[in-house]
């Protein structure tokens, strides 16, 4: 048991275990005593939170949309700040964001379930990978904004980043950046078969 001694080590489980946090699922029970593991898609990130929540209490759903999509981006991004300003190496600092993600979408407190991982994955890159993140937050936007479905306008954004990431920094190992990406789009795996069958819905 020497190794959980080990600093690194430490902040890899503290990252799971801060990535695994269900903010959605706790803000939806707390303030609109809805669980939206239950309802709609069942997955604890802001879409969900908003489309359930909607149903009950439409003044209320955009807020915990917002507050979910905030918190979940910030725990991407808090153990890996800690562990900037301690001198940890950038190698260790990727290794703690992908634990965010994998905390997210596999979450020690749901049983290994958990959300897409969108907002935590874009925590990450925006300390990680700033300039390829903004890119992709500015395509999102737009589609957001224009075909309105989460999945097509997230999924997009990604694919920028990733894409962009080997333009803007080519002399940086990417094995990271590929594996967040492979585990969004894995989660999604059940959005990309209803956008082939037509059946994802818009958010509106």
């Amino acid at each position: 048991m020497d190794f959980l001694f080990n600093t690194n080590v430490q902040f890899f489980i503290a990252a799971y275990l801060v990535g695994g946090i269900p903010f959605g699922l706790l803000l939806a029970k707390q303030f609109a005593g809805v669980d939206i593991k239950a309802n709609g898609s069942g997955s604890i990130g802001a879409t969900n939170v908003l489309r359930v929540v909607k149903e009950k209490n439409p003044s209320l759903a955009k807020k915990l949309g917002i507050a979910t999509l905030a918190l979940d981006a910030l725990k991407g991004v808090a153990v890996i700040t800690v562990a900037y300003f301690m001198g940890m190496s950038e190698s260790t600092l990727w290794a703690i964001g992908v634990l965010a993600v994998v905390g997210h979408c596999f979450s020690p407190y749901l049983g290994l379930e958990g959300g897409k991982g969108i907002a935590t994955g874009m925590g990450v890159m925006m300390f990680m990978l700033p300039q390829e993140t903004l890119l992709a937050l500015v395509v999102w936007g737009v589609l957001a904004k224009t075909v309105k479905i989460s999945s097509v306008s997230s999924l997009t954004g990604v694919a920028v980043l990733l894409i962009s990431s080997f333009f803007i920094h080519p002399e940086m190992a990417h094995a990271p950046v590929v594996f967040i990406v492979f585990i969004l789009y894995y989660k999604h795996i059940p959005n990309i078969i209803r956008l082939f069958s037509g059946q994802e819905k818009a958010v509106v």
